[in-house]
């Protein structure tokens, strides 16, 4: 018998799916309509925002760095634009395939490859990277007709720095290079990161390195629309980057040109300021090197051979080099004992060529001594006893009170480099110096004995050219002290306004008047009848100068004999001077390493920097050094 159904039951049945159904449907309806409405309505603006930043993009124009020039507006440092050949990692397939290609086209070198390789290491993967720079428009026009065959690969205007006039002024210019996670992390310290955004290059070393945010400029950025390939379509919007502002310097190039032929081969710096300004006429470490190398990332083999040469072509003497300043500085023991009343002008010692201290012998250079010396006579003379029996007299520490005041020892705050991380301090010693230097207690004491060979320019004092040029221009502007300085003024490319630098003097040591006759007398006595008059025999203006000779090594109480020492032992030479004596327009500091006596080589090229700068007179060639001026000298 079949089944008895109840129509009623089914019925009840399929109205209850049918209802179940409808209201699933409702609710899917009303949850697709919610999102609709969410997406659509709610999130309207932020999809829309998303939308246009996947058809628009921004693209960083960098600018312009600002131009470097000398004193009389000869350019040391510009822009220029070309062409480069640049590859998107992440956009290209096989590198070294698209590489081989690329070379069938375009000349593409071995260094090119390594430039790349270098670069593709220090690079982030979407970074465009250069295979090939300043390319020729016959290059630009073959890849051109072959582009569609390297995804990723695109020719792009580059602007270069050139440094047109090459090794001159190297180690004041400085040079720009490749941005690496260090310079980011100043960057971004300074908070400029947003500056920087498609920028590659940045200062490295001296002027360009200090300077570096104001030669930058501000970045521009250009609204472009794009594809789904990421090829740009149309530029929407332009903001125009502004170029860096312009430096203006104190430096003679022409002066700065000669310094350095003077000096030949030999190693040395010489730093020429004018007193009244503290602004630097000359900077010259040598040997220089050619910042044009840096421009486009050195190569590896430029590279090693600037690091390895045994010159030190790398290494800027004139901050980054201490020496003992040997003679040249007996003018200011002779006018820290006038200010504190040690000594008087007129007041003598008998000399017998040699200073007992305990039971050691102090020598002067001279055999048999000076006989009588009075303060004039130390100086022009070079009397190294004068100066043991002076030095003892006055103590460490007066020493080291007077000669911190104009700078010895000190940074000067120079404008090279990342603020004053690149000068040195030097030494100057005294009786805290010593305590902070060593560790064991045996040697933290100062010892008087110690103090002796101080007050000749030797023993634990060190100082840098740059300190030594400051401390004789503060001497020629009568102890009115300037900070040097190498940018004149700062042009504002925006407004043309020029702002200046270093407009007021440091401070003003108040030395006596009659004090300084005494010193300025005595040096221009040097050069007259004294250690410099071979070296300037026949000037025709007034200059007061001081010879100098720095051991770099103990004799142990024998006899100097350059012949008889490895050259890289020998001596170095020493000079400084201001002139013209009657108002002084320029005071320097000479320093030749190795030189022997400072008046066999320092002093000639002062003499060849001087009447160039005083007199128009034009060089033949380097400085001759004057070999017979060693018996003349009388240094220590």
């Amino acid at each position: 018998m079949g089944a008895f159904h109840n129509p009623e039951a089914d019925l009840d049945r399929f109205r209850f799916r049918i209802g179940f159904a409808a209201v699933a449907v409702l609710v899917a309806f009303g949850i697709l309509l919610g999102r609709f409405i969410w997406l659509q309505v709610i999130q309207h603006d932020f999809y829309q925002t998303r939308a246009e930043d996947n058809r628009i993009t921004l693209i960083p124009i960098v600018p312009n760095r600002g131009v470097i020039t000398d004193r009389n507006g000869i350019v040391l440092a510009r822009n220029y634009s070309a062409f480069t050949l640049e590859i998107t990692p992440s956009q290209t397939g096989n590198l070294e395939e698209t590489i081989n290609a690329l070379a069938e086209i375009i000349d593409v070198q071995p260094k090119d490859r390594k430039r790349f390789k270098r670069l593709l290491d220090e690079a982030k993967n979407f970074e465009s990277i250069p295979i090939r720079t300043r390319l020729s428009d016959e290059e630009v026009a073959k890849f051109a007709a072959h582009r569609y065959r390297f995804p990723g690969v695109e020719v792009k205007a580059r602007l270069f720095r050139q440094y047109p006039l090459g090794h001159v002024a190297s180690h004041a210019i400085g040079y720009i290079g490749r941005i690496t996670e260090r310079d980011l992390k100043w960057i971004e310290e300074a908070e400029r990161q947003a500056n920087y955004k498609g920028t590659d290059h940045v200062g490295k070393t001296g002027l360009e390195q200090h300077y570096e945010f104001e030669l930058h400029g501000e970045t521009g950025y250009e609204q472009v629309e794009i594809d789904a390939g990421g090829r740009a379509l149309r530029s929407l919007k332009r903001i125009p980057p502004v170029s860096g502002n312009n430096l203006h310097l104190t430096l003679d190039s022409k002066l700065q040109e000669i310094t350095e032929k003077a000096f030949g081969d030999r190693k040395g710096a010489l730093v020429a300021i004018e007193p009244s300004t503290g602004g630097i006429l000359a900077l010259v470490s040598t040997p220089t090197y050619d910042p044009n190398l840096f421009v486009d990332g050195i190569s590896p083999e430029n590279w090693k051979e600037l690091n390895e040469h045994p010159d030190k072509p790398m290494i800027n003497r004139t901050i980054n080099g201490a020496y003992p300043p040997g003679s040249t500085f007996k003018p200011f023991m002779a006018l820290a004992a006038l200010e504190m009343g040690k000594r008087t002008p007129n007041q003598a010692i008998s000399d017998p060529g040699y200073f007992n201290f305990g039971n050691h012998q102090f020598r002067d250079d001279k055999k048999g001594g000076h006989g009588s010396v009075d303060m004039y006579k130390s100086i022009v003379h070079s009397c190294d006893t004068y100066y043991y029996i002076l030095a003892n007299d006055m103590g460490i520490d007066n020493i080291a009170k007077f000669m911190g005041s104009i700078g010895l020892g000190q940074r000067t705050g120079v404008d090279l480099g990342k603020d004053d991380s690149g000068e040195s301090k030097g030494v100057l010693p005294s009786q805290e110096w010593k305590k902070q230097r060593f560790k064991k207690p045996e040697q933290q004491k100062w010892y008087a004995g110690e103090t002796i060979s101080i007050g000749i320019g030797q023993g634990y004092n060190a100082y840098t050219p740059i300190q030594l040029a400051q401390a004789v221009a503060t001497l020629a502007n009568n102890g009115v002290m300037f900070r040097p300085h190498l940018v004149r003024h700062i042009v504002d490319t925006k407004s043309g306004e020029q702002r200046p630098i270093e407009p007021k003097p440091l401070r003003d040591l108040g030395w006596k008047e009659k004090n300084l006759e005494v010193i300025h007398r005595a040096m221009v006595g040097v050069n007259k009848e004294g250690t410099g008059a071979r070296a300037f025999a026949g000037a025709q203006y007034n200059v007061g100068g001081k010879t100098g000779t720095a051991q770099v090594f103990s004799l142990k109480g024998a006899q100097y004999k350059e012949s008889a020492v490895k050259k890289n032992l020998r001596d170095h030479a020493l000079f400084i001077a201001y002139a013209p004596m009657e108002k002084p327009t320029i005071a320097l500091a000479v320093l030749v390493e190795n030189g022997g006596f400072g008046a066999q080589s320092a002093a000639p090229i002062a003499r060849m920097v001087l009447d160039y700068y005083l007199l128009g007179k034009l060089p033949a060639g380097a400085a001759t050094e004057d070999s017979a001026a060693k018996e003349d000298d009388n240094e220590e």
